[in-house]
């Protein structure tokens, strides 16, 4: 297994303040009752702040994750005794088709390389019921967002528990610690109907908004 990103535990901390549930949590929240799911897979969990929430009375939840910090963080936290916790990638699921709903928040499926994704795709697949549900986000490619991450446009800092931060995205075409593929909806529709997926439909935004080539980001929903 490839060695953990987020083993700085200082980091792991203070990830939920950084990323506080949004209109991304809403969404998979408001699919799983819409669905009425019963057993929920969550993909790249990391702190399980997703995980624990969809975790209501009645339901088996899994988090998946391949860093062994972020899942610590995770089984320490309140409501982490009611989500069934593993240390891996989606092959450590097992195919046992009987689960409703699979989903994959924040950069999780951008990190997977497409050499990966039929991989990832089928275990999912192998996991969900006949009639289960996928959902999952990436960054649109046609926004072109990279070509604003540099520090003059994102530097902020600010006062932490830690100490002063300051923080910037900076693209380099040569070194990298964390990589991001941006894959066209249509590659990625491709990948959903050849792992066993269907009625894959891609949306612009949390709220159903149509994709546009200002879109930020791609939602994905398809059917097992």
């Amino acid at each position: 297994m490839a060695v953990d990103p987020y083993r700085d535990e200082r980091f792991v901390e203070r990830y939920d303040i950084d990323n506080p549930p949004s209109d991304d949590h809403v969404y998979y929240r408001a699919l799983a009752d819409e669905i009425e799911a019963k057993k929920i897979i969550d993909l790249g969990c990391g702190t399980g702040l997703l995980t624990r929430a969809l975790a209501t009375p009645g339901r088996v939840v899994i988090g998946v994750d391949p860093s062994a910090t972020m899942l610590d963080y995770a089984r320490r936290q309140p409501g982490a005794e009611a989500v069934s916790w593993i240390h891996g990638d989606a092959t450590k699921l097992a195919g046992s088709g009987d689960a409703d709903l699979a989903v994959s928040s924040g950069n999780t499926m951008m990190h997977i390389c497409p050499e990966a994704c039929p991989t990832v795709l089928g275990s999912l697949a192998a996991a969900l019921r006949l009639g289960g549900v996928i959902s999952f986000e990436t960054r649109n490619p046609e926004a072109r967002e990279w070509e604003r991450w540099n520090p003059a446009e994102t530097s902020t800092e600010r006062d932490t528990s830690f100490g002063h931060v300051r923080e910037w995205l900076e693209w380099r075409s040569t070194r990298t610690t964390t990589v991001l593929y941006f894959r066209t909806a249509e590659d990625i529709t491709a990948d959903l109907e050849r792992a066993g997926f269907s009625d894959v439909d891609v949306r612009g935004g949390w709220h159903n908004e149509p994709v546009t080539v200002d879109s930020r980001v791609l939602v994905f929903r398809a059917t097992r």
